[in-house]
C-alpha cells in the first residue's frame, strides 16, 4: 500500500480541521431546527394551509438541512487529508471526539426538560410551570439535533478511517465502480440506510399503535382518570415500550449485522467496500436529514404555545394551523428520536464488522 508522510503539525492542523467541522455542523443545525429561524417559520407559515403543506415544508427543510453539512464535511475531509493523509482524517475525527461531554450535555437537555414538563403536567403544578418548561423544552429539541448531527458527522469521518484499514486489512488496493459487482455493491448498500430507517419507524408505529389501544382501554375501563380520581396502569404502558423496543429492533439490528459478512464472504472484498461506501454516503444524508426534519417539525408546534403571526395575524394552540404542526411532530418524532440517530450506528457497526472479516475475505471474488 502507498505509505503517506505527514509531520506533527500536520496533525494538529487535522485536529483543528475537525474541531471547526464538528462545530460549524453544530451552528447549521441549530439554523435549521430553532424556534424564530427562517426554516422553522417556514413550517409554521404552510401550517396555516393544511396538515399536508405543513408536511412537505418539514420535508423540504430536512431536505435542505442537508447541503452545508455534506460541504462541511467533504471540505474536511479534503483538507485533513492534506494535512495527514488517511490519518489525517481518522484524528479529525478525534478533534471532533474533543468536545464529546460537551455534546453529551446539550444531547441530554432535551429529554430532561421534556419528562420535566410531563411530570409538572401529571403533578398539577400551575400552569406557569408548564409554559416555563415547554420553553425549555423547545431549546432542548435544538440541542438535541444538534448533538444527533455531531454523532452523524463524527461517523462519516470514523467510517473513512475504518474503511481505510479494511481496505489494508482485506489485501485490496483500490475499489473499482467500474466493475459490474463492485457498482452493485455499491447501490446495494446506499439502499441500506432506507430499508434500516423503514424498518425503524415501522417499529414506531406498531408501538404506538399498541399504546394507544392501551391507552384507550384505561380510560374506558378505570373511570375517573382525567379527573385525578384513579390512578392509571402505568406499568403496561411501560411494558409495550419495552418489549417493542426489543422485538421490533431485531430486523434491523441483524441487517447491520448479516450484510457485510454475507456480501464479505460471497462476493469478496472489493464488493464489500462498495457497499460499505453506498451505505455511508446514503446513511449520513439520510440521518442529517431526519433529524433535522424531525427537529424543525418539533419547533414548529411549540412556537404555537406562545402564539405566531401569520399573514398579519395571530395564531395559537388549539388552531387549525396547530392542528397540523402536531401531525407533523407526530411525523418528525420517528425521524428524529429513532430513525435519524440511528444512521449513526449503522454506519459504524457495519465498518467495524467488515474490518472484522476483512482477514478471513481475502481473495474470494478474485479468483
Amino acid at each position: 500500500m502507498r505509505t503517506t508522510s505527514f509531520t506533527k503539525w500536520g496533525v494538529f492542523y487535522a485536529i483543528v480541521v475537525g474541531t471547526i467541522v464538528g462545530a460549524i455542523m453544530s451552528f447549521v443545525t441549530e439554523y435549521y431546527t430553532a424556534m424564530g429561524k427562517k426554516p422553522v417559520m417556514s413550517i409554521i407559515r404552510q401550517s396555516s394551509t393544511g396538515h399536508a403543506t405543513n408536511i412537505i415544508a418539514g420535508l423540504s427543510v430536512g431536505m435542505k438541512s442537508t447541503v452545508i453539512p455534506i460541504l462541511t464535511l467533504a471540505g474536511g475531509i479534503v483538507a485533513s487529508y492534506y494535512f495527514a493523509g488517511l490519518y489525517g482524517v481518522a484524528i479529525a475525527a478525534a478533534g471532533m471526539m474533543a468536545t464529546t461531554a460537551m455534546q453529551l450535555a446539550i444531547d441530554a437537555f432535551g429529554p430532561i426538560a421534556d419528562n420535566a414538563g410531563g411530570i409538572a403536567e401529571m403533578s398539577q403544578l400551575p400552569p406557569e410551570v408548564r409554559e416555563r418548561t415547554d420553553n425549555l423544552d423547545a431549546v432542548g429539541n435544538t440541542t438535541a439535533a444538534t448533538g444527533k448531527g455531531f454523532a452523524i458527522a463524527s461517523a462519516a469521518l470514523t467510517s473513512l478511517a475504518l474503511f481505510a484499514a479494511f481496505v489494508g486489512m482485506a489485501g485490496i488496493d483500490r475499489i473499482d465502480i467500474y466493475k459490474a459487482n463492485v457498482l452493485a455493491g455499491l447501490f446495494v448498500g446506499g439502499m441500506i440506510p432506507f430499508i434500516f430507517s423503514a424498518l425503524c419507524i415501522q417499529a414506531v408505529g406498531k408501538a404506538a399503535m399498541d399504546m394507544v389501544n392501551e391507552v384507550r382501554r384505561q380510560f374506558r375501563e378505570i373511570p375517573g382518570i382525567m379527573e385525578y380520581k384513579a390512578k392509571p396502569e402505568y406499568d403496561k404502558c411501560v411494558a409495550i415500550s419495552t418489549k417493542a423496543s426489543l422485538r421490533e429492533m431485531m430486523m434491523p439490528g441483524a441487517i447491520a449485522l448479516i450484510t457485510p459478512v454475507l456480501v464479505g464472504f460471497t462476493m469478496g472484498p472489493e464488493v464489500l467496500g462498495g457497499l460499505l461506501a453506498g451505505v455511508t454516503v446514503s446513511g449520513v444524508l439520510m440521518g442529517i436529514f431526519q433529524s433535522n426534519a424531525g427537529g424543525a417539525w418539533d419547533n414548529a408546534k411549540k412556537s404555537f404555545e406562545k402564539g405566531v403571526e401569520i399573514n398579519g395575524e395571530m395564531v395559537y394552540k388549539g388552531s387549525e394551523p396547530h392542528k397540523a404542526s402536531v401531525t407533523g411532530d407526530t411525523v418528525g418524532d420517528p425521524f428524529k428520536d429513532t430513525s435519524g440517530p440511528s444512521m449513526n450506528i449503522l454506519i459504524k457497526l457495519m465498518s467495524i464488522v467488515s474490518l472484522v472479516i476483512a482477514p478471513y475475505i481475502v481473495g474470494i471474488g478474485s479468483r
